[in-house]
């Protein structure tokens, strides 16, 4: 069996058991007044279990294959592509996690975006750092502003 039908196996023995505790565990403890509600906390962990399944499925039945396409990864010749990369963004993204809270949301992030685009070979300075500007600043925003969650956006040692 390929390596796709194996890791969509796998995937679909989780999604069974995501969408097992989804069905049959997490609303048992909910009070009676929630019980009338049309959408409980389990509807979305219910539609995405089932969602996720039937893609498992039609990957391990096949149903997406067709002719290989060229730009399709062959996974015997891994240490052809630029693993480089893939390597240095997902250390960037730990450093993401562990800068959050010290540096702030909105260096961090973007650092992330700009050091992001570099890794991915953009030279263009001025378009990263408007893009990582805008973006850094309307994530903030909405988050910060409209949904009205906290997060903190300078270092902790400018927040007095």
């Amino acid at each position: 069996m390929a390596l796709d039908r194996w890791i969509a196996l796998v995937l679909l023995g989780i999604c069974g058991i995501y969408g097992y505790a989804a069905w049959f565990t997490m609303d048992a403890g909910l009070p009676p007044f929630m019980q009338r509600n049309p959408i409980w906390p389990s509807t979305f962990p219910k539609v995405l279990s089932i969602l996720a399944m039937l893609a498992a499925l039609a990957i391990l039945l096949g149903v997406e294959k067709g002719e290989e396409k060229i730009g399709d990864i062959d996974y015997r010749k891994l240490w052809q592509y630029n693993l480089g990369q893939a390597v240095l963004l997902l250390g960037l993204m730990v450093a993401y996690a562990l800068l959050l809270r010290p540096v702030g949301f909105i260096g961090a992030t973007a650092g992330f975006l700009i050091l992001g685009a570099v890794i991915l070979g953009e030279r263009r300075w001025l378009l990263m750092i408007v893009v990582a500007a805008v973006a850094t600043g309307g994530v903030w925003y909405l988050v910060s502003e409209v949904l009205g969650i906290f997060m903190a956006p300078l270092p902790a040692m400018m927040r007095g």
